[in-house]
């Protein structure tokens, strides 16, 4: 069993959908415990059906703001999630110099679903489950 981190990064390729919810969900399980934040390789706007669904367990994203990664001013993070094979790369690039430990989750990008809306919405559903999963093994096991 290892500590809960005193930082976490989520890194996704816009920062629209998956890295918000996966920062959403973290502050939301631990509050102010871990520093927590998301950015994406490339610039983005967040995802209406990401909201919906977060919304739907009472997690409000409507403040999340997109950040790309480069845009950082600090990204000596205890934790780096990274959650597109784009993003890993990236990761890693940027952790060459720094003690930040990188870790992969393959993560579906909910976005591509098609179908009717409801259809949509519970590939989106899928997601912010599996991130609530993966969240909780990951780090609550530490507290």
């Amino acid at each position: 069993m290892t500590d809960l981190p005193s930082s976490i990064l989520f890194v996704c390729s816009e920062n629209a959908l998956r890295s918000p919810m996966a920062e959403a969900l973290t502050k939301h399980r631990f509050g102010t415990t871990v520093f927590v934040d998301s950015a994406g390789i490339r610039d983005g706007e967040l995802d209406p059906m990401a909201s919906a669904v977060m919304d739907e367990i009472g997690v409000d994203l409507s403040r999340h703001k997109s950040k790309r990664l480069d845009d950082l001013m600090d990204t000596s993070f205890e934790i780096i999630v990274t959650l597109s094979p784009e993003a890993q790369h990236k990761a890693i690039e940027l952790t060459r110099v720094t003690a930040s430990e990188v870790e992969y989750w393959p993560t579906p990008d909910p976005s591509v679903a098609e179908g009717h809306r409801e259809a949509r919405l519970a590939a989106y559903r899928d997601l912010r489950d599996y991130l609530i999963k993966r969240i909780e093994v990951r780090f609550a096991a530490a507290e």
